[in-house]
């Protein structure tokens, strides 16, 4: 069985890294950008830290910044229009996974015009065409979506999130620039960061994974769990190593996919609005104890990574529960909470339902059912 690996055309990593949007702008001979960017990010000046540079150069774009934290099926419909009224030929993303996502959206659905019913690429999306190219500027250290072949949208009208996978959604050039991602709140930095280990380990053991993508995902949890405290208490080093360790867990999840703990974070945020990453937060312990019959000696190596000392002392119950222990402390620290307190009993059989339908759900290393999402639900009450 072949094995695809795909990753951005470019990638620059490091302070500084924006300088080089210019540099890919005027080498690639775009004319105007649709530069989308939430309204936080524009109200604190982050996105201006691109837009100067293009000031700078004369270079010409347009701003869109109808975007919320967990995009809308009505935000892409309206970026597009913004999109086509701008005669914009390139899009650049600027933010975390919302605006990412929102301009994978616009630019799928440019290019593949057939798709303009936003729910119609949910799944894997049989786009025939590349999306307009995309210049994705991530302003957290989580999501990964400037290296990812997926998007998550929100349909508010039925209450659920819709994960679209499609290979033709990638952006051509990723500037993952630690100095973009200092503004970020201490809360925003664990939750975002979460997610980051969510993606690592979820990608490290789901069915799909191999050698190639193991490696990115050992060293991205040995990253994440040796720089995330730092980064959310602000240190250079801390911000330095997630911007680095939750990229290179992108490169290896999107290409093998991710498991329950997504499909139930999804589920969370369509229903109670849960910023992502604290639901992955809150998810992600009860999964990988509830996965780890199924994980052979995986969970040995993960506790390696978290920093867990005398793992090969350890028998296999040992150092499963350490490994579901280290993310338990290492999400505390950051001050995730482990329980959601809005979650109802009544609401349990759609949540459920809704996970269980969701694309990440087939690659859990452990085939579930209804009435075990259920059971695992009810354990953030």
């Amino acid at each position: 069985m072949a094995q695809r690996i795909m990753l951005n055309e470019t990638s620059y990593h490091g302070s500084g890294a924006i300088a080089e949007i210019v540099t890919e702008v005027k080498a690639r001979g775009f004319q105007k950008a649709l530069v989308c960017s939430d309204p936080d990010l524009v109200k604190y000046q982050v996105t201006a830290k691109v837009t100067d540079l293009l000031d700078k150069e004369g270079l010409s774009y347009e701003l869109y910044t109808d975007i919320k934290p967990n995009p809308t099926i009505e935000n892409v419909q309206s970026g597009v229009a913004a999109f086509k009224k701008a005669a914009a030929d390139y899009l650049i993303a600027i933010g975390g996974g919302s605006s990412m996502d929102t301009c994978k959206a616009i630019g799928i659905i440019i290019a593949n015009p057939e798709f303009e019913d936003v729910r119609s690429l949910e799944g894997a999306s049989p786009t025939t065409k590349p999306c307009v190219p995309i210049i994705a500027v991530p302003t957290t250290a989580g999501t990964a979506a400037e290296v990812t072949i997926n998007y998550v949208i929100t349909d508010v009208e039925r209450k659920r999130k819709f994960v679209c996978v499609d290979p033709h959604d990638m952006p051509i050039v990723a500037i993952v620039d630690p100095d973009m991602m200092a503004s970020m709140p201490k809360g925003l930095t664990a939750s975002t960061g979460m997610d980051a280990l969510t993606h690592a380990i979820e990608g490290y053991t789901t069915k799909g994974a191999w050698e190639m993508t193991d490696m990115f995902h050992l060293e991205a949890i040995r990253l994440i769990s040796k720089s995330l405290r730092g980064a959310v208490e602000g240190t250079p080093e801390g911000r330095k190593g997630m911007a680095l360790g939750e990229y290179i867990a992108g490169m290896g999840f999107s290409n093998v996919g991710l498991g329950i703990a997504h499909s139930m974070a999804h589920t969370l945020g369509a229903v109670y609005d849960t910023p992502h990453g604290v639901a992955c937060a809150m998810m992600l312990p009860i999964v990988m104890a509830y996965n780890a019959e199924c994980t052979g000696e995986k969970y040995r190596e993960i506790a390696r990574a978290m920093g867990v000392e005398g793992v090969d002392q350890m028998s296999q119950e040992e150092y499963r529960a350490a490994a579901v222990e280290a993310v338990q402390k290492l999400s505390a620290d950051v001050g995730i909470p482990a329980k959601l307190e809005a979650l109802k009993e009544e609401d349990l059989p759609f949540l459920a339902d809704s996970a269980f339908a969701d694309a990440c759900c087939p690659g859990n290393p452990k085939d579930t059912n209804v009435e075990d999402l259920k059971m695992l639900f009810r354990k953030l009450m």
